[in-house]
Protein backbone atom coordinates (compact mmCIF):
# COMPACT_ATOMS: atom_id res chain seq x y z
CA UNK A 1 0.00 0.00 0.00
CA UNK A 2 2.87 2.38 0.90
CA UNK A 3 4.62 1.65 -2.39
CA UNK A 4 1.44 2.35 -4.35
CA UNK A 5 1.00 5.64 -2.48
CA UNK A 6 4.58 6.70 -3.20
CA UNK A 7 4.21 5.86 -6.88
CA UNK A 8 1.08 7.98 -7.14
CA UNK A 9 2.65 10.82 -5.21
CA UNK A 10 5.71 10.95 -7.44
CA UNK A 11 3.70 10.61 -10.65
CA UNK A 12 5.53 7.48 -11.76
CA UNK A 13 2.46 5.27 -11.68
CA UNK A 14 0.94 4.92 -15.13
CA UNK A 15 -2.68 4.92 -16.15
CA UNK A 16 -4.04 2.19 -18.37
CA UNK A 17 -1.80 1.74 -21.39
CA UNK A 18 -2.83 3.59 -24.53
CA UNK A 19 -4.78 1.29 -26.86
CA UNK A 20 -2.98 -0.16 -29.86
CA UNK A 21 -4.20 -2.02 -32.94
CA UNK A 22 -2.39 -3.67 -35.83
CA UNK A 23 -3.60 -2.70 -39.31
CA UNK A 24 -2.38 -4.13 -42.61
CA UNK A 25 -0.07 -1.10 -42.90
CA UNK A 26 1.30 -1.10 -39.37
CA UNK A 27 0.52 -0.63 -35.70
CA UNK A 28 -1.39 2.44 -34.48
CA UNK A 29 -1.62 3.83 -30.97
CA UNK A 30 -4.77 5.71 -29.95
CA UNK A 31 -6.10 7.30 -26.79
CA UNK A 32 -8.81 6.51 -24.25
CA UNK A 33 -11.37 8.77 -22.59
CA UNK A 34 -14.64 8.15 -20.76
CA UNK A 35 -14.88 4.52 -21.75
CA UNK A 36 -14.07 5.04 -25.43
CA UNK A 37 -10.89 4.30 -27.37
CA UNK A 38 -10.21 6.68 -30.25
CA UNK A 39 -7.82 6.05 -33.13
CA UNK A 40 -7.69 9.21 -35.25
CA UNK A 41 -6.02 10.10 -38.52
CA UNK A 42 -5.31 6.60 -39.84
CA UNK A 43 -4.31 6.64 -43.54
CA UNK A 44 -6.54 4.35 -45.59
CA UNK A 45 -5.05 5.34 -48.96
CA UNK A 46 -1.94 7.02 -50.31
CA UNK A 47 -1.98 10.83 -50.61
CA UNK A 48 -3.64 11.59 -53.99
CA UNK A 49 -0.98 14.12 -54.97
CA UNK A 50 1.10 14.69 -58.09
CA UNK A 51 0.32 12.10 -60.74
CA UNK A 52 -2.19 10.46 -58.35
CA UNK A 53 -4.47 13.49 -58.64
CA UNK A 54 -7.64 12.21 -60.39
CA UNK A 55 -6.57 8.59 -60.09
CA UNK A 56 -8.18 5.77 -58.11
CA UNK A 57 -6.95 5.73 -54.50
CA UNK A 58 -3.74 3.75 -54.06
CA UNK A 59 -2.81 1.62 -51.06
CA UNK A 60 -1.27 3.51 -48.14
CA UNK A 61 2.42 3.13 -47.42
CA UNK A 62 3.37 0.77 -44.60
CA UNK A 63 5.32 1.93 -41.58
CA UNK A 64 7.50 0.35 -38.95
CA UNK A 65 7.17 0.87 -35.25
CA UNK A 66 4.03 2.36 -33.74
CA UNK A 67 2.21 5.28 -35.37
CA UNK A 68 0.41 7.72 -33.11
CA UNK A 69 -3.27 8.04 -33.97
CA UNK A 70 -4.35 10.75 -31.56
CA UNK A 71 -5.19 13.65 -33.92
CA UNK A 72 -7.46 13.98 -36.92
CA UNK A 73 -5.87 13.94 -40.35
CA UNK A 74 -5.81 16.89 -42.74
CA UNK A 75 -9.15 18.11 -44.07
CA UNK A 76 -9.49 17.59 -47.81
CA UNK A 77 -9.11 20.71 -50.00
CA UNK A 78 -12.17 22.93 -49.82
CA UNK A 79 -13.15 26.54 -49.59
CA UNK A 80 -13.98 28.07 -46.21
CA UNK A 81 -17.63 27.51 -45.34
CA UNK A 82 -19.95 26.90 -42.44
CA UNK A 83 -18.53 23.35 -42.57
CA UNK A 84 -15.00 24.45 -41.75
CA UNK A 85 -11.96 26.54 -42.67
CA UNK A 86 -10.26 26.58 -46.06
CA UNK A 87 -7.92 23.69 -46.78
CA UNK A 88 -5.47 23.15 -49.63
CA UNK A 89 -3.77 19.94 -48.42
CA UNK A 90 -4.36 17.02 -50.79
CA UNK A 91 -2.79 14.59 -48.31
CA UNK A 92 -6.15 14.00 -46.66
CA UNK A 93 -7.33 10.41 -47.06
CA UNK A 94 -7.61 9.50 -43.40
CA UNK A 95 -10.24 7.80 -41.26
CA UNK A 96 -11.01 7.54 -37.57
CA UNK A 97 -12.10 4.58 -35.44
CA UNK A 98 -13.88 4.94 -32.10
CA UNK A 99 -14.90 1.96 -30.02
CA UNK A 100 -16.03 1.04 -26.53
CA UNK A 101 -13.12 -0.11 -24.40
CA UNK A 102 -12.73 -3.91 -24.59
CA UNK A 103 -14.63 -4.10 -27.88
CA UNK A 104 -14.94 -7.55 -29.40
CA UNK A 105 -16.76 -8.40 -32.66
CA UNK A 106 -19.07 -5.41 -32.37
CA UNK A 107 -21.28 -4.03 -35.17
CA UNK A 108 -19.69 -1.20 -37.16
CA UNK A 109 -21.12 2.16 -38.25
CA UNK A 110 -19.31 3.86 -41.16
CA UNK A 111 -20.34 7.52 -41.50
CA UNK A 112 -19.92 9.73 -44.60
CA UNK A 113 -20.02 13.45 -43.84
CA UNK A 114 -22.12 15.95 -45.75
CA UNK A 115 -21.20 19.28 -47.32
CA UNK A 116 -22.56 19.17 -50.86
CA UNK A 117 -19.53 17.10 -51.99
CA UNK A 118 -17.55 20.35 -51.92
CA UNK A 119 -16.75 20.81 -48.20
CA UNK A 120 -16.97 19.14 -44.80
CA UNK A 121 -14.71 16.76 -42.92
CA UNK A 122 -14.73 13.69 -40.70
CA UNK A 123 -13.57 15.69 -37.70
CA UNK A 124 -17.04 17.24 -37.49
CA UNK A 125 -18.42 14.00 -36.09
CA UNK A 126 -17.23 12.60 -32.78
CA UNK A 127 -18.70 9.11 -32.63
CA UNK A 128 -17.90 8.46 -28.96
CA UNK A 129 -21.50 8.83 -27.74
CA UNK A 130 -22.93 6.47 -30.37
CA UNK A 131 -20.11 3.99 -29.73
CA UNK A 132 -20.39 3.97 -25.94
CA UNK A 133 -24.18 4.06 -25.71
CA UNK A 134 -24.80 1.30 -28.21
CA UNK A 135 -21.73 -0.90 -28.04
CA UNK A 136 -20.70 -0.32 -31.66
CA UNK A 137 -17.55 0.71 -33.47
CA UNK A 138 -17.84 4.06 -35.32
CA UNK A 139 -15.72 4.91 -38.37
CA UNK A 140 -15.65 8.40 -39.90
CA UNK A 141 -13.67 9.32 -43.00
CA UNK A 142 -12.42 12.05 -45.30
CA UNK A 143 -12.82 11.82 -49.08
CA UNK A 144 -11.79 14.04 -51.98
CA UNK A 145 -14.15 16.96 -52.53
CA UNK A 146 -15.06 19.46 -55.24
CA UNK A 147 -12.89 19.32 -58.35
CA UNK A 148 -10.44 16.99 -56.61
CA UNK A 149 -13.11 14.36 -56.02
CA UNK A 150 -15.72 14.87 -58.71
CA UNK A 151 -14.19 16.45 -61.81
CA UNK A 152 -15.54 14.78 -64.93
CA UNK A 153 -13.58 15.65 -68.10
CA UNK A 154 -13.23 13.98 -71.51
CA UNK A 155 -9.45 13.86 -71.09
CA UNK A 156 -9.75 12.01 -67.79
CA UNK A 157 -12.37 9.67 -69.25
CA UNK A 158 -10.01 8.90 -72.15
CA UNK A 159 -7.26 7.98 -69.67
CA UNK A 160 -9.21 5.49 -67.59
CA UNK A 161 -12.61 4.96 -69.21
CA UNK A 162 -14.21 6.93 -66.40
CA UNK A 163 -14.00 10.24 -64.57
CA UNK A 164 -15.83 12.20 -61.93
CA UNK A 165 -16.02 9.48 -59.30
CA UNK A 166 -12.79 9.84 -57.31
CA UNK A 167 -14.53 10.81 -54.07
CA UNK A 168 -16.77 7.74 -54.34
CA UNK A 169 -13.76 5.54 -54.99
CA UNK A 170 -12.18 6.98 -51.83
CA UNK A 171 -15.29 6.02 -49.88
CA UNK A 172 -15.14 2.52 -51.35
CA UNK A 173 -11.47 2.27 -50.41
CA UNK A 174 -12.38 3.20 -46.84
CA UNK A 175 -15.08 0.52 -46.81
CA UNK A 176 -12.57 -2.02 -48.08
CA UNK A 177 -10.14 -0.89 -45.37
CA UNK A 178 -12.87 -1.54 -42.82
CA UNK A 179 -13.48 -5.02 -44.18
CA UNK A 180 -9.76 -5.81 -43.97
CA UNK A 181 -8.83 -4.13 -40.70
CA UNK A 182 -11.81 -3.49 -38.43
CA UNK A 183 -11.54 -6.81 -36.60
CA UNK A 184 -8.24 -5.53 -35.15
CA UNK A 185 -10.29 -2.78 -33.46
CA UNK A 186 -12.96 -5.12 -32.11
CA UNK A 187 -15.37 -4.63 -34.98
CA UNK A 188 -17.19 -7.28 -37.01
CA UNK A 189 -16.62 -6.81 -40.77
CA UNK A 190 -19.78 -8.82 -41.43
CA UNK A 191 -21.94 -6.30 -39.54
CA UNK A 192 -21.31 -2.95 -41.19
CA UNK A 193 -23.90 -0.17 -41.49
CA UNK A 194 -23.13 2.61 -43.97
CA UNK A 195 -24.72 5.99 -43.32
CA UNK A 196 -24.45 9.65 -44.12
CA UNK A 197 -26.24 12.99 -44.19
CA UNK A 198 -26.88 15.32 -47.14
CA UNK A 199 -24.01 14.61 -49.58
CA UNK A 200 -23.22 11.65 -47.33
CA UNK A 201 -26.81 10.44 -47.76
CA UNK A 202 -26.51 10.79 -51.53
CA UNK A 203 -23.20 8.91 -51.36
CA UNK A 204 -24.88 6.13 -49.40
CA UNK A 205 -27.52 5.79 -52.12
CA UNK A 206 -24.76 5.74 -54.73
CA UNK A 207 -23.07 2.85 -52.91
CA UNK A 208 -26.38 1.00 -52.74
CA UNK A 209 -26.55 1.36 -56.53
CA UNK A 210 -22.91 0.51 -57.25
CA UNK A 211 -22.19 -3.19 -57.90
CA UNK A 212 -18.59 -2.67 -56.73
CA UNK A 213 -19.85 -1.61 -53.29
CA UNK A 214 -22.00 -4.73 -52.81
CA UNK A 215 -21.02 -6.79 -49.82
CA UNK A 216 -19.07 -3.97 -48.16
CA UNK A 217 -22.00 -3.14 -45.86
CA UNK A 218 -25.12 -4.93 -44.62
CA UNK A 219 -27.41 -2.01 -43.64
CA UNK A 220 -27.70 1.63 -44.68
CA UNK A 221 -28.95 4.99 -43.34
CA UNK A 222 -29.79 7.92 -45.62
CA UNK A 223 -30.31 11.22 -43.76
CA UNK A 224 -31.54 14.19 -45.81
CA UNK A 225 -30.11 12.75 -49.01
CA UNK A 226 -31.41 11.81 -52.43
CA UNK A 227 -30.41 9.53 -55.29
CA UNK A 228 -30.33 12.19 -58.04
CA UNK A 229 -27.12 12.44 -60.09
CA UNK A 230 -25.87 14.27 -63.19
CA UNK A 231 -25.50 12.46 -66.56
CA UNK A 232 -21.85 11.96 -67.53
CA UNK A 233 -21.96 14.10 -70.73
CA UNK A 234 -23.38 17.01 -68.78
CA UNK A 235 -20.78 16.57 -66.04
CA UNK A 236 -17.98 16.36 -68.63
CA UNK A 237 -19.14 19.58 -70.26
CA UNK A 238 -19.13 21.27 -66.86
CA UNK A 239 -15.59 20.00 -66.37
CA UNK A 240 -14.49 21.39 -69.72
CA UNK A 241 -15.95 24.77 -68.78
CA UNK A 242 -14.07 24.76 -65.48
CA UNK A 243 -10.82 23.71 -67.18
CA UNK A 244 -11.16 26.53 -69.70
CA UNK A 245 -11.75 29.02 -66.91
CA UNK A 246 -8.47 27.83 -65.41
CA UNK A 247 -6.66 28.26 -68.72
CA UNK A 248 -6.25 24.54 -69.31
CA UNK A 249 -6.94 22.65 -72.53
CA UNK A 250 -5.78 19.24 -71.29
CA UNK A 251 -5.38 17.08 -68.20
CA UNK A 252 -1.62 17.61 -67.97
CA UNK A 253 -2.23 21.30 -67.47
CA UNK A 254 -4.86 20.60 -64.80
CA UNK A 255 -2.54 18.25 -62.90
CA UNK A 256 0.17 20.91 -62.90
CA UNK A 257 -2.04 23.52 -61.28
CA UNK A 258 -1.49 24.33 -57.61
CA UNK A 259 -4.21 23.06 -55.28
CA UNK A 260 -5.18 26.64 -54.45
CA UNK A 261 -6.40 27.29 -58.00
CA UNK A 262 -8.60 24.20 -57.93
CA UNK A 263 -9.97 25.07 -54.50
CA UNK A 264 -10.95 28.50 -55.81
CA UNK A 265 -12.85 26.84 -58.67
CA UNK A 266 -14.55 24.17 -56.52
CA UNK A 267 -17.86 25.91 -55.98
CA UNK A 268 -20.41 23.51 -57.44
CA UNK A 269 -21.51 19.96 -56.74
CA UNK A 270 -23.09 19.77 -60.20
CA UNK A 271 -20.06 17.79 -61.36
CA UNK A 272 -21.34 14.59 -59.73
CA UNK A 273 -21.80 12.19 -62.60
CA UNK A 274 -22.84 8.73 -63.67
CA UNK A 275 -19.64 6.76 -64.24
CA UNK A 276 -18.53 3.09 -64.33
CA UNK A 277 -18.50 2.87 -60.53
CA UNK A 278 -22.18 3.73 -60.91
CA UNK A 279 -23.07 2.03 -64.20
CA UNK A 280 -26.63 3.27 -63.88
CA UNK A 281 -27.89 6.50 -62.34
CA UNK A 282 -28.63 5.73 -58.66
CA UNK A 283 -32.21 6.95 -59.03
CA UNK A 284 -32.81 4.56 -61.93
CA UNK A 285 -31.17 1.70 -60.05
CA UNK A 286 -33.42 2.25 -57.04
CA UNK A 287 -36.59 2.54 -59.09
CA UNK A 288 -35.86 -0.72 -60.92
CA UNK A 289 -34.69 -2.61 -57.83
CA UNK A 290 -31.14 -2.93 -59.16
CA UNK A 291 -29.41 -2.02 -55.89
CA UNK A 292 -28.12 -3.66 -52.74
CA UNK A 293 -31.36 -4.63 -50.99
CA UNK A 294 -30.20 -4.23 -47.41
CA UNK A 295 -32.37 -2.97 -44.53
CA UNK A 296 -32.68 0.80 -44.76
CA UNK A 297 -33.43 3.81 -42.58
CA UNK A 298 -34.36 6.87 -44.67
CA UNK A 299 -35.62 10.28 -43.63
CA UNK A 300 -35.41 14.05 -43.74
CA UNK A 301 -36.16 17.12 -41.64
CA UNK A 302 -39.51 18.92 -41.54
CA UNK A 303 -38.09 22.27 -42.73
CA UNK A 304 -35.13 21.23 -44.92
CA UNK A 305 -35.49 24.27 -47.17
CA UNK A 306 -35.18 26.87 -44.41
CA UNK A 307 -31.44 26.28 -44.35
CA UNK A 308 -31.19 27.17 -48.04
CA UNK A 309 -33.72 30.02 -48.01
CA UNK A 310 -31.96 32.35 -45.59
CA UNK A 311 -30.73 34.42 -48.54
CA UNK A 312 -34.32 35.53 -49.11
CA UNK A 313 -34.56 37.28 -45.73
CA UNK A 314 -35.83 40.79 -46.43
CA UNK A 315 -37.40 39.96 -49.82
CA UNK A 316 -40.64 41.77 -50.59
CA UNK A 317 -43.99 40.31 -51.59
CA UNK A 318 -43.35 41.30 -55.20
CA UNK A 319 -39.96 39.59 -55.20
CA UNK A 320 -41.44 36.47 -53.62
CA UNK A 321 -44.29 36.21 -56.09
CA UNK A 322 -41.92 36.82 -59.00
CA UNK A 323 -39.68 34.00 -57.78
CA UNK A 324 -42.60 31.58 -57.48
CA UNK A 325 -44.14 32.32 -60.88
CA UNK A 326 -40.77 32.20 -62.65
CA UNK A 327 -39.87 28.89 -60.99
CA UNK A 328 -43.27 27.16 -61.00
CA UNK A 329 -46.73 28.51 -61.83
CA UNK A 330 -49.79 30.16 -60.29
CA UNK A 331 -50.93 26.94 -58.64
CA UNK A 332 -47.95 27.09 -56.32
CA UNK A 333 -48.61 30.72 -55.48
CA UNK A 334 -52.21 29.94 -54.57
CA UNK A 335 -51.09 27.16 -52.21
CA UNK A 336 -48.34 29.29 -50.63
CA UNK A 337 -49.95 32.77 -50.54
CA UNK A 338 -48.48 35.89 -49.03
CA UNK A 339 -50.10 36.34 -45.58
CA UNK A 340 -51.91 39.42 -44.40
CA UNK A 341 -49.34 39.90 -41.64
CA UNK A 342 -45.74 39.72 -42.86
CA UNK A 343 -42.25 40.65 -41.70
CA UNK A 344 -38.70 40.55 -43.05
CA UNK A 345 -38.62 36.74 -42.72
CA UNK A 346 -41.90 35.93 -44.47
CA UNK A 347 -40.48 35.43 -47.96
CA UNK A 348 -37.69 33.21 -46.64
CA UNK A 349 -40.12 31.03 -44.68
CA UNK A 350 -42.45 30.63 -47.67
CA UNK A 351 -39.62 29.85 -50.07
CA UNK A 352 -38.12 27.48 -47.51
CA UNK A 353 -41.44 25.62 -47.34
CA UNK A 354 -41.62 25.41 -51.12
CA UNK A 355 -38.02 24.17 -51.32
CA UNK A 356 -38.78 21.53 -48.68
CA UNK A 357 -42.09 20.31 -50.03
CA UNK A 358 -41.04 20.19 -53.69
CA UNK A 359 -37.58 18.77 -53.14
CA UNK A 360 -36.27 21.68 -55.18
CA UNK A 361 -32.79 21.45 -53.63
CA UNK A 362 -31.44 18.16 -54.91
CA UNK A 363 -34.59 16.19 -54.20
CA UNK A 364 -34.13 16.50 -50.43
CA UNK A 365 -37.12 16.56 -48.08
CA UNK A 366 -40.89 16.68 -48.24
CA UNK A 367 -42.60 14.83 -51.04
CA UNK A 368 -39.36 13.80 -52.76
CA UNK A 369 -38.12 11.97 -49.68
CA UNK A 370 -41.56 10.43 -49.15
CA UNK A 371 -41.53 9.13 -52.72
CA UNK A 372 -37.98 7.80 -52.33
CA UNK A 373 -38.95 5.96 -49.15
CA UNK A 374 -41.98 4.45 -50.91
CA UNK A 375 -39.78 3.28 -53.76
CA UNK A 376 -37.20 1.70 -51.46
CA UNK A 377 -39.95 -0.02 -49.47
CA UNK A 378 -41.11 -1.74 -52.63
CA UNK A 379 -37.84 -3.68 -52.66
CA UNK A 380 -36.48 -4.00 -49.12
CA UNK A 381 -37.34 -3.47 -45.45
CA UNK A 382 -37.33 0.28 -44.90
CA UNK A 383 -37.81 2.50 -41.87
CA UNK A 384 -38.81 6.13 -42.47
CA UNK A 385 -38.48 9.15 -40.21
CA UNK A 386 -39.12 12.87 -40.23
CA UNK A 387 -37.21 15.06 -37.77
CA UNK A 388 -39.98 17.29 -36.45
CA UNK A 389 -38.39 19.23 -33.59
CA UNK A 390 -38.66 22.82 -34.81
CA UNK A 391 -37.40 24.90 -31.87
CA UNK A 392 -33.88 23.56 -31.39
CA UNK A 393 -30.60 25.42 -31.98
CA UNK A 394 -29.72 26.32 -35.54
CA UNK A 395 -26.26 25.73 -36.92
CA UNK A 396 -25.56 29.17 -38.38
CA UNK A 397 -28.83 31.12 -38.34
CA UNK A 398 -29.44 34.72 -39.33
CA UNK A 399 -30.29 36.71 -36.17
CA UNK A 400 -34.04 36.50 -35.61
CA UNK A 401 -34.51 33.82 -38.26
CA UNK A 402 -36.27 30.72 -36.95
CA UNK A 403 -34.20 27.78 -38.16
CA UNK A 404 -36.94 25.27 -37.48
CA UNK A 405 -36.14 21.66 -38.35
CA UNK A 406 -33.84 22.86 -41.12
CA UNK A 407 -31.29 20.93 -43.13
CA UNK A 408 -28.67 19.41 -40.79
CA UNK A 409 -30.60 20.37 -37.64
CA UNK A 410 -30.82 16.74 -36.52
CA UNK A 411 -27.05 16.21 -36.44
CA UNK A 412 -26.52 17.83 -33.05
CA UNK A 413 -28.87 15.24 -31.52
CA UNK A 414 -26.87 12.30 -32.84
CA UNK A 415 -23.41 13.82 -32.61
CA UNK A 416 -23.69 16.19 -29.61
CA UNK A 417 -20.18 17.53 -30.22
CA UNK A 418 -21.06 18.17 -33.87
CA UNK A 419 -18.81 20.95 -35.17
CA UNK A 420 -20.19 22.77 -38.18
CA UNK A 421 -17.24 25.12 -38.64
CA UNK A 422 -17.87 27.17 -35.50
CA UNK A 423 -17.71 24.96 -32.40
CA UNK A 424 -21.17 24.53 -30.92
CA UNK A 425 -22.28 22.75 -27.80
CA UNK A 426 -26.03 23.15 -27.86
CA UNK A 427 -27.60 23.53 -24.45
CA UNK A 428 -30.54 21.20 -24.68
CA UNK A 429 -33.45 21.40 -22.29
CA UNK A 430 -34.77 18.21 -20.71
CA UNK A 431 -37.11 17.43 -23.60
CA UNK A 432 -34.32 17.87 -26.15
CA UNK A 433 -31.96 15.68 -24.13
CA UNK A 434 -34.68 13.01 -24.24
CA UNK A 435 -34.94 13.39 -28.03
CA UNK A 436 -31.17 13.05 -28.38
CA UNK A 437 -31.16 9.93 -26.18
CA UNK A 438 -34.01 8.42 -28.18
CA UNK A 439 -32.33 9.08 -31.52
CA UNK A 440 -28.97 7.70 -30.41
CA UNK A 441 -30.77 4.54 -29.23
CA UNK A 442 -32.90 4.19 -32.38
CA UNK A 443 -29.87 4.57 -34.62
CA UNK A 444 -27.78 2.24 -32.47
CA UNK A 445 -30.43 -0.46 -32.48
CA UNK A 446 -30.65 -0.28 -36.26
CA UNK A 447 -26.85 -0.53 -36.52
CA UNK A 448 -26.90 -3.58 -34.26
CA UNK A 449 -29.92 -5.43 -35.61
CA UNK A 450 -31.40 -3.69 -38.65
CA UNK A 451 -34.47 -2.72 -36.60
CA UNK A 452 -34.67 0.64 -34.77
CA UNK A 453 -35.79 0.50 -31.15
CA UNK A 454 -35.46 2.85 -28.17
CA UNK A 455 -36.54 1.59 -24.73
CA UNK A 456 -39.50 3.50 -23.34
CA UNK A 457 -40.11 5.34 -26.61
CA UNK A 458 -42.52 4.89 -29.48
CA UNK A 459 -42.28 1.69 -31.50
CA UNK A 460 -40.92 2.34 -34.99
CA UNK A 461 -42.77 0.18 -37.50
CA UNK A 462 -41.33 -0.68 -40.89
CA UNK A 463 -42.72 1.52 -43.64
CA UNK A 464 -43.47 -1.44 -45.90
CA UNK A 465 -46.84 -2.24 -44.38
CA UNK A 466 -49.00 0.74 -43.43
CA UNK A 467 -46.66 3.43 -44.81
CA UNK A 468 -45.94 4.89 -41.39
CA UNK A 469 -43.15 7.41 -40.83
CA UNK A 470 -41.79 8.05 -37.34
CA UNK A 471 -42.14 11.71 -36.44
CA UNK A 472 -39.15 12.43 -34.18
CA UNK A 473 -40.26 14.83 -31.44
CA UNK A 474 -38.82 16.13 -28.19
CA UNK A 475 -39.78 14.92 -24.73
CA UNK A 476 -40.48 11.33 -25.70
CA UNK A 477 -43.40 12.39 -27.89
CA UNK A 478 -42.19 10.74 -31.12
CA UNK A 479 -45.07 9.06 -32.92
CA UNK A 480 -45.71 7.29 -36.23
CA UNK A 481 -47.61 9.43 -38.75
CA UNK A 482 -49.39 8.22 -41.87
CA UNK A 483 -48.45 8.67 -45.51
CA UNK A 484 -51.58 10.81 -45.90
CA UNK A 485 -50.71 13.04 -42.94
CA UNK A 486 -47.17 13.59 -44.14
CA UNK A 487 -48.43 14.30 -47.65
CA UNK A 488 -50.87 16.91 -46.33
CA UNK A 489 -48.10 18.64 -44.35
CA UNK A 490 -46.05 19.05 -47.54
CA UNK A 491 -48.84 19.64 -50.11
CA UNK A 492 -47.79 16.52 -51.97
CA UNK A 493 -50.98 16.40 -54.04
CA UNK A 494 -49.78 19.63 -55.67
CA UNK A 495 -46.14 18.67 -56.12
CA UNK A 496 -46.90 15.24 -57.53
CA UNK A 497 -48.92 16.98 -60.24
CA UNK A 498 -45.89 19.12 -61.16
CA UNK A 499 -43.20 16.75 -62.47
CA UNK A 500 -40.86 19.68 -63.10
CA UNK A 501 -40.46 20.09 -59.33
CA UNK A 502 -37.23 18.79 -57.81
CA UNK A 503 -37.84 15.10 -58.16
CA UNK A 504 -41.22 14.95 -56.44
CA UNK A 505 -43.07 13.86 -59.51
Amino acid sequence: MLIAFLLLATGTATAAAAPVARTASGVVRGSSSSGVDSFLGIPYAAPPIGDLRWRPPAAPASWTGVRDAVAYGNRCPAQASTNGPRSEDEDCLYLNVQRPIAADKLPVFVWIHGGGLVNGSSNQHDGSLIAKTNGVVVVTLNYRLGLFGFLAHPGLTAEAGQSGDYGFMDQQAALRWVRQNISAFGGDPAQVTLGGESAGGFSTCAHLASPSSRGLFQRAIIQSGSCISTPLPQAEQAGVTVAQSLGCADVACLRALPASRLVDASTSASLVSRVPVLPRPPDTAVRTGDFGRVPLMVGANRDEGRTFAQGFVGATREQYESWVTSTFDERVLSRYPWPSHADQFTAAYLIGAIMTDSGLVGGIGGCSTSDLVTTFAGWTRTYAYQFDHRTGPGLAPTPGYVWGAGHAAELAYLWPSFDNGTPIAPTFDASERRLSADMVRYWGSFIRSGRPFAPGSSPWPAYNGAKLTLSLRAGGASVPISYRQLGAEHNCDLWRSLPQAGGAG
